[in-house]
């Protein structure tokens, strides 16, 4: 059961609350007292459509993501915003922050994704408004195409490599040097210009799997 944003009940009680949703199987109802209480509210998440686009205004970014009040949505009774944007739903690329992507105060357009009837919210996406540069970019390569690229980011496992704008790929440990190394840092820095073989393209994941150890069979420790 969703208890009231505002006052639970005490056991005893007496509630009015909302059936939102049934498991037959379980022989579970799942009731609402924030519909009952929100009835403005509820209305409008309800008349949403998955795919639908919408506007409105960044007000507030947490760590968590993002909290929007949609231009035609009402207040909420405890959020910033009506609309809510989770952190892989920013953008496509890469990107360290949501500041980075977006700023409170700023206008934007969203596409729906659901009602979470557990906040009272319209989960919202701005990635599925642009492009995806990733499946564009994969478009044009293949597995064993060599690529130029410049060392990002290390990290134990291996290093990630920026083929393109916004599009990087990790070279694996064992990919870096012909004698597999112990840690990333005994053969390339970030800032490198490296080369590297595509060795796997997973467009589901968006991932791309290189190779520098192909692209130089002679590449070894510094």
């Amino acid at each position: 059961m969703e208890l009231s944003w505002r006052q639970p009940p005490a056991v005893s009680q007496r509630i009015t609350a909302e059936v939102i949703a049934m498991d037959l199987d379980e022989g579970r109802v799942r009731l609402s007292m924030a519909a009952t209480g929100n009835p403005e509210l509820w209305a409008f998440l309800r008349s949403l459509h998955r795919g639908e686009i919408l506007s409105g205004t960044v007000t507030a970014i947490e760590r968590f993501g993002v909290f929007v009040a949609l231009d035609d949505g009402p207040d909420h009774p405890v959020f910033p915003g009506v609309g809510f944007i989770t952190i892989p739903e920013l953008s496509w690329r890469h990107f360290e922050a949501a500041s980075d992507v977006v700023q409170v105060g700023q206008h934007i357009l969203c596409v729906f994704l659901q009602f979470d009837t557990w906040n009272g919210e319209a989960r919202l996406s701005l990635r599925a408004t642009q492009p995806d540069a990733f499946q564009a970019f994969v478009d044009g390569i293949a597995v064993g195409q060599t690529l130029r690229g410049k060392v990002t980011k290390l990290v134990p496992f291996g290093v990630f490599v920026q083929v393109t704008g916004g599009i990087e790929g990790l070279v694996h440990l064992r990919e870096l040097a012909s004698m597999p190394p112990d840690t990333p840092e005994s053969v390339v820095q970030v800032g490198d210009e490296v080369s590297v073989v595509v060795t796997e393209i997973d467009r589901e994941k968006r991932r791309l799997a290189l190779s520098r150890r192909q692209a130089s069979p002679s590449a070894d420790l510094r």
